[in-house]
C-alpha cells in the first residue's frame, strides 16, 4: 500500500491504496464515483474514459501509480450542472439508448473537441473510433459532436 494524493474533479483525495489499482476502481470502489463505467477491462471499449490532464484515457488499465500530479476529471466533474456543450448536444440529439457507454463517449468527445474545435466528419469518426456503442447510435453521436463544436465554452 502507498499514499496517493489525487486531484479528482477539483477536489483533493488522499488514499492509502495498492499502487497497481486501476483508477477505475479507485473512482468506483474507494470514492463512490460511479459515473465512470466498467466495460471490458482491457481498455478497448472506452466506457471507462476519463480525462487525465487534458487527455482522454481509459481508466480500467491506468494504475493509480501512473497519475502523478496530473488532474483527473470524470463525467461527474465535466460540468456542475450537466451543461457542458457536449452534454447539451447529447440531450438535444437524444443520443443514448441504453446509456451505458455515454459517459465514456462524452469524455472522449469533450477532450477531442478541445484539441479540434471545428472537426470534419472524418475527424470525428477517427477520434471516436475506439469508443464502442453497443446500441449503435454512432450517427447521433457524430451529429451531437458537430452540434457541440458549434457551441462556445468547450
Amino acid at each position: 500500500m502507498a499514499i496517493f494524493n489525487l486531484n479528482i474533479n477539483g477536489k483533493n483525495h488522499e488514499l492509502d491504496i495498492d499502487p497497481s489499482t486501476p483508477i477505475l476502481w479507485v473512482l468506483r470502489d474507494h470514492l463512490n464515483m460511479v459515473g465512470t463505467k466498467y466495460g471490458c477491462g482491457i481498455a478497448q471499449c472506452g466506457a471507462c474514459t476519463i480525462h487525465l490532464g487534458e487527455n482522454a484515457v481509459r481508466s480500467c488499465q491506468l494504475p493509480v501509480s501512473a497519475v502523478g500530479e496530473q488532474k483527473i476529471t470524470t463525467i461527474e466533474g465535466l460540468s456542475e450542472n450537466g451543461d457542458h456543450p457536449v452534454q447539451q448536444a447529447w440531450l438535444e440529439v437524444d443520443v443514448p439508448q441504453c446509456g451505458y457507454c455515454q459517459a465514456g463517449q462524452i469524455m472522449n468527445a469533450s477532450a477531442f473537441l478541445k484539441r479540434n474545435p471545428t472537426p470534419s466528419d472524418t475527424d470525428i469518426e477517427m477520434a471516436m473510433n475506439g469508443n464502442i456503442c453497443r446500441c449503435g447510435t454512432y450517427t447521433r453521436i457524430k451529429k451531437a459532436i458537430k452540434i457541440a463544436s458549434q457551441k462556445k465554452n468547450l
